[in-house]
This record gives C-alpha cells, structure tokens and sequence, in this order.
C-alpha cells in the first residue's frame, strides 16, 4: 500500500544498510556484536596480522583469548533456535556481518571452530557434542592433490569419460568397529594449526575397493580427536591476507577413530558432504559483506577528511558517483547473502552449487569495493599507516577459498544443465 509521508526526510538507515525496522532484541543484539568487532576483533585482527605465523598461535598470543570473549556473547545455536525462522535469519546475518566488519580472518576461524559441534548436534550423537565441547574446531576437506576436485558430485557430467574420480591424498580404512585414517590435508584448513578436533570428508574403502561403479570415490564424513596417536601439523602458512586465520596442513598416521564418531558412513556421504557444503558456504557471504561495508566506510570517512583541487574530495561530483556505486554494490551483496543464507537454512532440498555461487557473486562484489576504496585514498591507501590496504590483502583471497571463483561458476553452469534435463525451464 502506498504510503504518504508530509515531509522529506533522510532515509532510515542502520549499521546494516537501509533495513526493514529492527526489534528491539535485533537492535541490542547487533550493537554488541559492533562493539565485540570494534573493540575486539578489530584491534586484535590488526596486530596479528604484524606477526609471523608462528607467532599468532604460540602460547601467549591474543590470538586465542578471541574464543572466550566471543563466548560470552551468548551467540550460538540456541540462540537462534529460540527465534522464529526469519528473524533468525536475519540475526545471523547480521552478526556474520558485523564480525567481518571486525575482522574477516577471526570472523572466518570463529565459525569454523564450532563447525564440528555444529555437525554433532545435527547427527544426534551427543558423545561427540560432549567430545567437541569447549575445542577449538576445524573443518577437513581439500587436499593436496584434491583441491576443487572434491566439489565433483556429478562425475559423469562434470569428469573425463573412463577416468577414476580422484582418490586425494587422505584416505580411511572403514572397518566393522573403527575407521584408520592416513595421508594429510591441504595446508588452507581454516584453523588447522591450531584445532583441537576436526569434522573430516575424505575417500573411504569399505572393503569393496575405494570407488563406485561410476569411478565416484566412496567417502565417510568422521568428527576426529586432534590429540589421537598418529596426528601431526605443518608449519602454519604466511599469506597475503587472512593472517589472523591460522590454516596449515595436518597429516595422519594409522590414526585409529571409533567406527561410532561418523557422521556419515558409504550410502549417506555425498548428500551429508553436500548439506555441510552448503550451510557453510552461506556463512561466508556475510562476512565479507561486512569487509566491504569496512571499506565503503573508511573511504565515506575519509572523503570528508582529505581536499584536492581545492576542496574536499566528498564535494567533487567524480567522488559522490564512485561512494554511491560503492554502497550499492554492498546493498546488493547483502541482499545476495541473505537470499543465500535463507535458500540453505529454510529449503528442503539445498545444493552447495547454489550457495558456492552465490559467494563468488558476494566476494567478487566485495573485491569491488575495497578495489575502489583504495584508489579514492590513493598513494596513501597502500601504505600500512591507512588499513584500507589490511581490507584488499584480506578479501583478494575470498575469490578462492571456499571454491575458487571461475571453478565454481563453471559448477553452477552445470547445476543449469543437470535442471534443464530434469524439465526446468523446458517447455
């Protein structure tokens, strides 16, 4: 219904863009979580990004106190249980967003550190909730040699005809009464260097060899102890950017898990893979919707600030159209995330293509606007003494993790032709 308003008037605006009014419980929950970021993560991301590797995880470092005061936030799973539907919705995204605003790489390692309990509650096996209780948690996926290879779920569209499906590099033994793990992961395991428990995906061979009929790997899905015999780590990697996230590699030696920490066992391991894929994936749209809502501020910011020609740079008409174009690209990639977000957490039938592309379209947006905030601060702007610069070096590597860019538009071409055969958009 058209509604007359008597005066002009500024637009109702919030931290998160030109929302639909906020409860009072949102409005309360999304102010703390901006002074968490504000006051923790952003300070604690910006000094350990100074630091080597090794130095951000070695005994002492701020690092890990990030945990215990994120815990008492009281943000967790049965917070959001405790909302209808769309409101938690919502909540999540908005929290998502605000720890990225914070700091992308912390906001990346909180999530994932829960992800293994996350998988135990949804399993239903509350030895292994008790088991990740209080640990640090990582998730095991690519590896070596099995990088966006292990996203193939379609292996007669989407692999060479006569070819194996790829083995990978870390592999299990699944017997009658324990499961015997060897080989290593990739070195980019969010929180690999530093995870006390980890929720794995690897090939599997139940006795009946390590492929299908089709050439598909077989797989378990498995919660594993990180402190079990046989288990060691890599030296923790120094990247661009994300150097708050600790990643690194984690081998395994005749590692022996009982058969009952599954999670997903031969028959149920593609369409577990697929749904963990996909809740996940929508997690990290809106953190780097937050990341570059960081940047469109500190450029905002600084346009009032810096002059050129005369004038301040906000005043020139050039600068007014880059600052529009910046936020509404961040208005899109959180209308993005958020359609996203509800696909995977409301939909009966989720599928980590849907997601993952959806990421490429949020990161991509996201690489955008920090792009562009950068050159409005110019020669200063990659200089350490601005963190606009900290803001690219941290989101350039969001067009690969979680599925490289182009790789994953690829997929989701394929998901239209696999939808097309099944009678979508066929006449």
């Amino acid at each position: 219904m058209l509604k007359l308003k008597t005066e002009l008037h500024l637009p109702d605006v919030c931290l998160t863009g030109f929302e639909t009014p906020l409860s009072e419980e949102e409005r309360a929950v999304l102010d703390t979580l901006h002074r968490f970021a504000k006051e923790v993560l952003r300070p604690m991301g910006t000094a350990l990004d100074k630091m080597t590797a090794e130095q951000a995880i070695a005994p002492g470092s701020p690092f890990y106190s990030v945990f215990a005061e994120f815990a008492k936030l009281g943000v967790d799973p049965a917070l959001f249980a405790s909302l209808p539907a769309e409101t938690a919705l919502r909540m999540e995204s908005m929290i998502a967003e605000e720890l990225g605003w914070g700091d992308s790489g912390l906001a990346v390692s909180l999530g994932v550190a829960n992800f293994p309990m996350q998988m135990a509650v949804a399993a239903g096996k509350q030895e292994l909730v008790e088991l990740c209780a209080g640990r640090i948690g990582c998730w095991l996926g690519t590896q070596p040699d099995r990088g966006s290879d292990f996203q193939v779920l379609d292996i007669e569209r989407d692999w060479p005809k006569g070819t194996p499906g790829n083995q990978g590099n870390l592999w299990a033994k699944v017997g009658d009464d324990e499961i015997v793990i060897n080989g290593q992961s990739s070195a980019w395991v969010s929180n690999g260097a530093v995870a006390q428990v980890a929720i794995a995906y690897m090939g599997a061979d139940y006795g009946d060899g390590r492929l299908d009929k089709n050439g598909r790997p077989h797989g378990v899905g498995v919660i594993i102890p990180l402190d079990l015999p046989g288990v060691s780590r890599g030296k923790p990697l120094e990247k661009i950017g994300l150097r708050a996230l600790p990643q690194g590699e984690i081998y395994f030696d005749n590692v022996r898990v009982p058969k009952r920490f599954a999670v997903a066992l031969k028959d149920e391991f593609y369409g577990n893979f697929a749904s963990v894929w996909s809740y996940a994936g929508a997690h990290m749209s809106p953190i780097f919707v937050g990341v570059a809502r960081a940047a469109f501020e500190m450029a905002l910011q600084y346009c009032h600030e810096r002059k050129q020609g005369g004038r301040l740079l906000i005043d020139h008409q050039l600068t007014r159209y880059r600052l529009g174009d910046m936020l509404r690209r961040v208005e899109m990639a959180r209308a993005t995330s958020r359609r996203s977000l509800a696909f995977a957490r409301l939909s009966e039938r989720t599928h980590p293509y849907v997601t993952a592309a959806n990421k490429v379209t949020v990161t991509e947006e996201a690489m955008k606007v920090v792009h562009e905030a950068l050159q409005l601060f110019g020669g200063v702007g990659t200089t350490r003494e601005y963190p606009i610069e900290k803001l690219f070096r941290d989101t350039r590597p969001s067009l690969i993790a979680d599925g490289e860019s182009y790789t994953v538009t690829m997929r989701f071409g394929l998901l239209c032709q696999q939808l097309y055969a099944e009678g979508w958009c066929n006449p």
